[in-house]
């Protein structure tokens, strides 16, 4: 018996929602609503999958197909979230280049760097640490050491 091919998604909707706390709310409703897409089905679904990560923002990339199906794939917290997590912000600057309002250190930086590898389009540490430091400074910290 032949397997069956994979169907293309129709559609690919990109979301960041609290880990753990996917609700019918906006902006899960609507996004998933207009492609036909049952709304408690994917909660249910995420909630389960990212329950050990709750309290992070996580991006989801949701594929929808043509019979109103779907899988997801849960990618690493954005680096902003995980810098403002390790200097202890609330939110990041509003003017990036004029206020510093706090810091990270070199070695931040590189666990930063090694938990998004897999996300950042390198493959040298080195660079993504340049990437991560580059993110820092536009969120107004400065990275010591």
């Amino acid at each position: 018996m032949a397997k069956k091919k994979k169907k293309k998604p129709v559609n690919q909707i990109k979301l960041q929602i609290p880990a753990g706390s996917a609700n019918p709310a906006p902006p899960v409703g609507p996004a998933l609503g207009q492609h036909g897409v049952n709304i408690m089905q994917f909660c249910k679904a995420f909630n389960e999958a990212t329950k050990q990560k709750e309290g992070i923002v996580v991006p989801v990339i949701i594929s929808v197909y043509e019979d109103k199906s779907f899988d997801f794939i849960v990618k690493s917290p954005p680096v902003s979230f995980l810098l403002k997590r390790a200097a202890n912000l609330a939110k990041a600057s509003s003017q990036a280049g004029k206020d510093i309002i706090g810091e990270v250190s070199k070695e931040a930086v590189s666990q930063i760097a090694k938990e998004k590898m897999q996300d950042l389009n390198t493959r040298s540490l080195e660079s993504a640490m340049r990437i991560v430091e580059g993110t820092a400074r536009s969120c107004g910290i400065k990275v010591k050491g």
